[in-house]
C-alpha cells in the first residue's frame, strides 16, 4: 500500500469508527457487531504501524491503549473541583431550596440526575479534540491521565457539531454492574491458572466504585482498556456564549457526542425535585450502574455565580443520599484517635462484615454523646451504615441480642497518646487532649497539616519523613523544619543527598507561600482556607489579626463568633506567638499582597451590611477591592462608606449617628461606574 492509499483508508476508517461509536452511546445503535468494530479498528491498527507519521491525536486505535507511563503529571484545576454536600432527608432539601430562594429573591428552577458511585474526571477540548483529562486529586490539583482516559469508548476522542473552540467539561467515570461480573469472571479464570502453577491468586474486584477508581490510575492504558469503563458527562466548567442553563448545557453535550445519563430531568420547584427523587428511589436498581443518590443543581447559570461557594462545595448544587446499605455485626472493642487539634474520636472495632461491596472492620463512634444516646455495650450486635456509601457509622444496637454481662462502653478519661487528662468544653460534644506541645499524635497532626498541599505544600515531607525528623529530635514544631541543613539531614535513615536536597527545595520554596494559606497552616481550630482568606482581607498583616477583637473578628460576613474566640485564644497563648515570630524570622508571609487593583475607590473604606439583590455582600467586597478600596468590618469615624440593603439593622443607624455616606445598592454602583 502506497502512503497516499494509506492515508485515504486511514480517513475512511476514522471517521466510520467515530461514527459508529457516537451512535452507539449517544443513540444506543449498533449498525455492526462488536466483532465487525473490532476488525475495522485492527484494519485502523495494521496502517498505522505501517506508517506511523499518519497517526492523529484523535485516532480510534487509541481506545485500545498505548505505552506505559512511569508517573501521572500533576496538574492545577483551572476551576476547582469541589465536592457536594449532602442531604438524608426532605427537610434539609426543603431548607436548601429556602436559602436559594431567600438569597437570590425569586423563584428557582432545578435540574435533577441520579448520583452515580463513580471517580470525577475533568477533561479538556481544543478544537474539538480530547487533549487532556485529570482526575479530582485534592480538588485543587489531580493527575493527567489522559492515555487512559481515550481507552473509553464512551469519552469522545473528537466532537460533532458546533463546539466551542477550547472548553471543560466534568463527568464521572464508573464500571458497569456488566463489566464488573465479566472483570470478576476473568479474575477468577487466570486465579485457576496461577493456582496450578503454585501462584498466588489475585484478589477480586471489591466494588465497581473501587475497581473503576484502580484502573484509571493504572499505569498501563492497555490494562485500562481491558476493564471496559464507561463515562457520563455532567457539565460544562467554561463559559459558553448563548449557554445560559445547566440544562441547555447538557443538551448541547449530547448533541456534540458526549455520553450523558438518560435521567437528567428539568423541575420547576422543590416539590418537583421531591417527586424525581421519589420515582427513582425504586427504578434506578435497574440501571447498569450503581447509583447512591440525586444530584440537584440550580439551572440558571448566573444564579451559580451570585451563589458562589464554601470552601468545599457549591451553594447552587446539593445532593439527596438515598438509604444506606445496612448489616449487623458485632462491637468487639472502642479505640480512640487523637487529632492535630487534640479532638479525640472514638472508634468501633467490628466483627469483619461485608457492606455495600466493601468489607468493613471499622466505624466511627463520633463522641461521648452518640455512645450514650446508643447505649453502647461491649459485644452488643449493632446496625451498621454506610454515611454517604462511604465513612462506616453505628446507627442503632439490636438490644434483644445483648448479654446483661456485657460492660457498657464508657469515654476515656485520659489521652490514649501522653495520658494527660481529657478536657472538654461546655457546651460542645468532643473531648480534647490539652497537652498540644508534646502529645505525639498532635504534633505530628500539626505538621503533616502544614506541609499539606492546601497549606505549606512542602509534598516531600510525607508522615514517615516526620516521624523521622521528631523521632531524631530534629524538630518539635513546624518553625524547626527552617532550621534544617544538610548536616543535620544526614542522619536520616534511607535519606541520599538527593532526597535531602528535595526536602531543602521544598522548605525554601514555601518561603513564597502567600500570607492567607500560611494562616490555614497553623492549624487555628475552625479556620478553614476559606475562613482564611477572609480573615487576611479584613486584617492585611498578623499584626493586625493578632490585635484584632473577638466582636471585630465576628463581624466578618460568614466568619461569626467561634472563630473570633479561637484566634483570640490562640494569640493569648506565648507559645503561639513565639512561634508566628519564628516563622516571621524564618521568612514566611504575613502579609497580605495587593493584587492590581483600579483606583476608582483609592484611599476610600466601606462597610456592608443588609441584603442585596444584585449582587451577593461577598460579590460587593470583591468590587470594592478590585477597584482599590478597603472593606471594613465595624463602623467607625474612620469609615467613609456605608453600603446598605434591606434589613440594615444597628450599623445603618450607627452611621446615621456619625453622619457617614450611606449607599444604596444602585448608589454604589454609580459610583464605581463613575
Amino acid at each position: 500500500m502506497q502512503i497516499n492509499d494509506a492515508e485515504k483508508r486511514v480517513e475512511e476508517l476514522s471517521i466510520t469508527l467515530h461514527e459508529l461509536n457516537r451512535k452507539y452511546y449517544q443513540e444506543g445503535v449498533s449498525d455492526v457487531s462488536d466483532q465487525d468494530y473490532d476488525q475495522l479498528l485492527k484494519e485502523l491498527q495494521r496502517i498505522e504501524e505501517e506508517f506511523p507519521s499518519l497517526v492523529k491525536p484523535n485516532s480510534p486505535t487509541l481506545r485500545v491503549g498505548g505505552e506505559p507511563t512511569k508517573n501521572f503529571e500533576n496538574v492545577a484545576h483551572n476551576v476547582p473541583m469541589l465536592s457536594l454536600s449532602n442531604t438524608y432527608d426532605k427537610e434539609d432539601l426543603l431548607d436548601f431550596n429556602e436559602r436559594t430562594i431567600k438569597d437570590l429573591n425569586e423563584d428557582v428552577e432545578y435540574v435533577c440526575e441520579l448520583k452515580y458511585d463513580g471517580v470525577a474526571l475533568s477533561l479538556t477540548y481544543e478544537d474539538g479534540i480530547l487533549v487532556r483529562a485529570v482526575t479530582r486529586g485534592d480538588g485543587v490539583k489531580g493527575d493527567d491521565v489522559t492515555a487512559n482516559a481515550k481507552t473509553i469508548r464512551s469519552i469522545p476522542i473528537q466532537l460533532n457539531g458546533d463546539y466551542p473552540s477550547q472548553f471543560e467539561v466534568r463527568g464521572e467515570v464508573f464500571m458497569s454492574k456488566k463489566s464488573f461480573d465479566i472483570n470478576n469472571e476473568k479474575i477468577a479464570i487466570e486465579n485457576e491458572e496461577r493456582i496450578s502453577k503454585g501462584n498466588k491468586p489475585q484478589p477480586l474486584l471489591a466494588n465497581p466504585r473501587n475497581a473503576a477508581a484502580g484502573a484509571l490510575k493504572q499505569q498501563d492504558p492497555k490494562k485500562v482498556a481491558e476493564r471496559k469503563l464507561d463515562m457520563y458527562v455532567y457539565g460544562i466548567v467554561t463559559e459558553i456564549e448563548g449557554i445560559d442553563t445547566h440544562y441547555d448545557g447538557l443538551v448541547k453535550l449530547k448533541e456534540w457526542g458526549f455520553n450523558l445519563s438518560p435521567t437528567f430531568e428539568k423541575e420547576n420547584s422543590i416539590e418537583g425535585v421531591w417527586d424525581y427523587i421519589t420515582r427513582w428511589d425504586k427504578k434506578r436498581h435497574d440501571l447498569p450502574l450503581e447509583t447512591d443518590g440525586v444530584v440537584i443543581k440550580v439551572n440558571k447559570e448566573e444564579f451559580h455565580k451570585k451563589l458562589g461557594n464554601t470552601a468545599k462545595s457549591p451553594r447552587w448544587a446539593i445532593a439527596y443520599k438515598y438509604k444506606a446499605e445496612a448489616a449487623k455485626t458485632e462491637l468487639e472493642f472502642v479505640t480512640y484517635q487523637v487529632g492535630r487539634t487534640g479532638a479525640i474520636t472514638p472508634v468501633a472495632n467490628l466483627a469483619a462484615v461485608q457492606l455495600a461491596g466493601t468489607t468493613v472492620r471499622r466505624a466511627s463512634l463520633h463522641n461521648a454523646n452518640e455512645i450514650a444516646r446508643l447505649d453502647l455495650h461491649y459485644h452488643d450486635m449493632v446496625y451498621v451504615e454506610k454515611g454517604g456509601e462511604i465513612i462506616p457509622k453505628i446507627t442503632g444496637v439490636d438490644k434483644t441480642e445483648r448479654n446483661e454481662k456485657n460492660k457498657p462502653v464508657e469515654f476515656i478519661t485520659h489521652c490514649p497518646a501522653c495520658d494527660t487528662e481529657l478536657i472538654r468544653k461546655e457546651g460542645e460534644a468532643q473531648h480534647y487532649c490539652p497537652n498540644k506541645e508534646t502529645c505525639p499524635p498532635q504534633v505530628k497532626g500539626r505538621i503533616q497539616h502544614f506541609v499539606s498541599r492546601k497549606a505549606m505544600n512542602i509534598d516531600s515531607i510525607g508522615g514517615e519523613t516526620i516521624d523521622q525528623l521528631i523521632g531524631k529530635g530534629l524538630i518539635k514544631d513546624v518553625a524547626d523544619l527552617y532550621q534544617l541543613d544538610s548536616d543535620k539531614l544526614s542522619v536520616m535513615e534511607r535519606f541520599k543527598q538527593k532526597s535531602i536536597d528535595n526536602l531543602l527545595n521544598g522548605i525554601e520554596a514555601s518561603k513564597s507561600i502567600p500570607y492567607e494559606r500560611v494562616l490555614f497552616a497553623l492549624g487555628i481550630r475552625n479556620v478553614g482556607s476559606t475562613i482564611s482568606e477572609k480573615l487576611c482581607e479584613a486584617f492585611p498583616t498578623i499584626e493586625e489579626l493578632e490585635k484584632a477583637t473577638i466582636e471585630q473578628i465576628s463581624e466578618l460576613y460568614d466568619v461569626g463568633n467561634t472563630v473570633g474566640e479561637e484566634i483570640v485564644s490562640f494569640f493569648a497563648v506565648e507559645e503561639n506567638k513565639a512561634l508566628v515570630t519564628r516563622l516571621q524570622e524564618a521568612g514566611l508571609q504575613f502579609k497580605l499582597e495587593k493584587k492590581n487593583t483600579l483606583d476608582t475607590l483609592e484611599g476610600k473604606s466601606f462597610v456592608c451590611t443588609g441584603k442585596f439583590y444584585e449582587f451577593s455582600r461577598n460579590e460587593i467586597h470583591d468590587l470594592i477591592k478590585l477597584h482599590g478600596g478597603t472593606v471594613k468590618t465595624s463602623i467607625s469615624k474612620n469609615v467613609d462608606y456605608l453600603v446598605a440593603g434591606e434589613k440594615a439593622g444597628s450599623k445603618l443607624k450607627k452611621a446615621e449617628d456619625l453622619g457617614l455616606q450611606v449607599l444604596t445598592e444602585e448608589d454604589f454602583k454609580q459610583l464605581i461606574t463613575e
